[in-house]
Parts: structure tokens; sequence; C-alpha cells
């Protein structure tokens, strides 16, 4: 491109950067190929999956950026000078995503950390600390039940109950699953880890926000400064007794139907009470069914299945929630006549975001030209894991509207460059 100056003289203006032409191109390429009958489906440790990783794989070896497998068959990307270096900050997050999801849940995070690479090869500049960028498999909770696989493998924290959890399609456990694609499982069996701590800096995420906050102050990006924990059961079942719905008197019914309406009546009166006392707590019973092959309209159902999933920021709150759950789960069980039979808990502590990093990114914030704003994360992430195994860790949030796991997730490109910049100037630091 010329320009004409001044005087009238032409000369060459130096190429810049495009960060921008480089998301368009990975984010456009990999929904193409992971399309589904609405938004994108890459399900946890899949060739869909499999194949974002290859075709990431394939855009960094052009830019001559170094690419390898961990033990986890997660991708790593460095600098060709940082490849074999330790102390290294990691950037990252997970590829897959919900059913029919949107296209930057855990994506943007990922090309976000491969422009931070790809901008200091275009600029011929080192970091002062090594960088490293991991795409990891299996964060989605959706596909087998538990959440953060990846991170939790890496991490030696990946439980035996978790890996006897079946896939939702074809039923096979996680464990075969990630044994297919060539993940260590005998050391994932015995949670050993399968990365080393202690080569580990830190820990940054990009994530799109996945509420409205940022939406409602219009800002591009934040400095996340907690993240919530979570306590899950995947599938509860509620046992009753089967009945014609004309001919069982209400004294007599065994209805697991409106035990559990009662339940979690009970149990958002419970949330009311935690949040009246000034705690962190959000509450979803996000599925609830009785059997599809039985029911009908003149039938009382024997059974009901149903999930439960408390989140907060609180390891109290998250706590109590569990104590009044049993507890409820006791005294309807005896009022309704019913049984109810919980499967095995699934939980991550709350986390902390490093203070010394927010406070880091929060100044590389003002150096690129935006106001600094910290705020919690109400979903979960990586990060949590690695705050938790005492990597230290923190997360840059970027505007996204119409929240996430969903086809309609709307991040702007032009916020998702501003967040990378957030990451890029806190890298150029001297980060101790």
């Amino acid at each position: 491109m010329n320009v004409v100056d001044v005087t009238g003289a032409q000369k060459k203006q130096s190429p810049k950067f495009d960060g921008t032409k480089i998301a368009v191109k990975l984010f456009d390429d990999i929904a193409s190929f992971s399309a589904d009958n609405a938004g994108v489906s890459r399900p946890a440790y899949s060739n869909i999956e499999t194949k974002t990783l290859k075709y990431l794989e394939a855009f960094a070896l052009d830019l001559g950026i170094v690419v390898e497998y961990d033990a986890g068959q997660n991708a790593v990307f460095s600098l060709p000078e940082d490849a074999d270096k330790t102390g290294y900050i990691l950037i990252g997050s997970h590829v897959d995503s919900v059913p029919n999801g949107g296209n930057f849940d855990g994506l943007a995070g990922v090309v976000a950390g491969l422009i931070c690479l790809a901008r200091a090869k275009f600029d011929g500049t080192s970091f002062p600390r090594p960088v490293k960028v991991i795409a990891m498999r299996g964060e989605e909770s959706a596909w087998f039940g538990p959440c953060y696989i990846a991170s939790k493998a890496l991490l030696g924290k990946l439980s035996e109950d978790e890996l006897n959890s079946p896939h939702k399609g074809d039923g096979k456990k996680l464990f075969a699953h990630m044994d297919a694609i060539g993940v260590d499982m005998e050391r994932v069996g015995k949670q050993i880890p399968l990365l080393d701590t202690k080569d580990v800096h830190s820990y940054i995420e990009l994530h799109i926000e996945q509420g409205p906050l940022l939406v409602e102050k219009d800002m591009p990006a934040a400095v996340v400064s907690g993240i919530r924990g979570n306590t899950r059961y995947k599938n509860i079942r509620c046992n009753g007794e089967a009945g014609h719905s004309g001919a069982v008197p209400r004294a007599y019914r065994k209805d697991p139907v409106l035990a559990v309406a009662d339940l979690l009546f009970r149990l958002d009166e419970s949330w009311l009470t935690i949040l009246q006392k000034g705690q962190d707590l959000v509450f979803t019973c996000g599925m609830i069914a009785t059997d599809p092959k039985k029911h009908a309209l003149t039938r009382i159902p024997d059974l009901v299945d149903f999930s439960i999933d408390f989140r907060s920021q609180s390891a109290k709150a998250l706590g109590e929630m569990r104590e009044l759950l049993n507890q409820e789960i006791q005294t309807v069980a005896g009022e309704r006549k019913v049984q109810f039979d919980l499967d095995p808990e699934m939980h991550t502590a709350p986390a902390l975001c490093d203070a010394g990093m927010v406070e880091g990114l929060s100044a590389a914030m003002s150096r690129v030209n935006l106001e600094p704003f910290t705020m919690p994360s109400g979903g979960g992430h990586d990060a949590a894991v690695f705050a938790n195994a005492g990597v230290p860790s923190a997360m840059v949030f970027v505007r996204n509207r119409n929240g996430s796991h969903n086809p309609d997730e709307a991040m702007e490109i032009s916020d998702l460059i501003a967040g990378t910049d957030i990451i890029y100037e806190y890298l150029k630091g001297d980060v101790s």
C-alpha cells in the first residue's frame, strides 16, 4: 500500500500485523468443518476435535511456530526459541464445544494465544519469559458429565468415577475414548500428573463472557478476579410407583414427578436464603424427564431422572447446598413415599485468580488504552483447575452477546483483538 506525504512524494508503508485477518480465517474455517444442524458440535475426544487440532497445527507450522503434543494429546505451540524452555507462561483454553454450541466458547482463548505467538514472530521479538499456548481437549461436561477433563488429567486430578463416566451418545466410558486417541492412561488412571507444574510459571486463559455484564457496560474486555466452583449431579433418579392417572387417590400416590417438583421448590427457597445472607450462588436443574418409553398422559410415572448444578465462589455456600440437598431429599422422600438415588457427585472448588497477575493484566489493559475493569466469572473454567493445583492463574473476558453454549454466541472480532492486546502487552512486560 502506498501513501502520499504532504510534499507529494510517495513513500512505502511498512506492513502491519493483522490479527483480525488471522482470527476471522481460523474461526470461519473451523466452523465450516464442525458445523451442525444448528451452531457447531466439536465433541470431546472425537475425530472432529482431533481435526480442529490438526488444522491449528498446520496453521502454526506455516508461520514457523513449533507444535508438540503432550501426554494428554493436547496441542502445545511455542516460538522456536522457547520450545525446550521451562518456567513458561502457559496460555490456553479448549477446542471442544457443547452439542449445537457456539464457535467462540473455548476456541477464542486458543486463537488469542496463537495470535500472540504469530504477532511476536511477525515482529521478530521474543518475550522476556517463555510463552507456550495449549489447545486442550475435553473441557465441556456435556459429552461425559465431568468437566475440565484435559486440565484435570494434566494435573493428576481426574478421578476413577469420572473416568468411568459414559459418553452421552455411544455409552462408552471416558477412559476408552481417551485411550483410543493415545492419551497416557496408565498415568491418568493412577492420578499421576501429565504436566510438571514446576515447569509452568503461570496460566492465562482468555474466554468469552458467558453473561451480559460487559455488553451492558459497553466494554470490550475485562480481567477476571475469581472463578466459581461447582457441585454437580448428572443423573439423580427419583423412584415412585406407576399407576392410572384417574384411579389412584392422592393419599395413595407415590408420584416421582411431584416429589421432584417439591424438592426443586425447596432448593429454590434455600437458594434465595443463601443470597439474602450475602453469599454467592446459582442453582440449575438443566435436565429432567420421565422414561420416554413409558410416559403417557394417563399414567403416573414410576421414575424421574434429573440433574442438579450448584455454582458459587464460596466453598461454604457449596457445602451448605450439599447439606440442604441431602436434608430435603430425606424430607421429600418420607412425605411423598418415594426414593432418591444420587449418582456420584462431581465437584470443582472455587478459585481466586492470582492477585499479582490481576494487577499486571489490569495495568496492561491501561497501557493499551482500555479502562481497567475486573469482574468475577460465573462459569467454570480450566483456569480454576490450574489455580487450585497451585499454578498462579488469571483470565481475561471478552464481550459476547447472547450468552454461550448456544449457536447465537456473538463475539465481535474487534473485542477479541482488544482482549488479545491486553495479554500481549502483559507478556511483553517483565513478568517476574
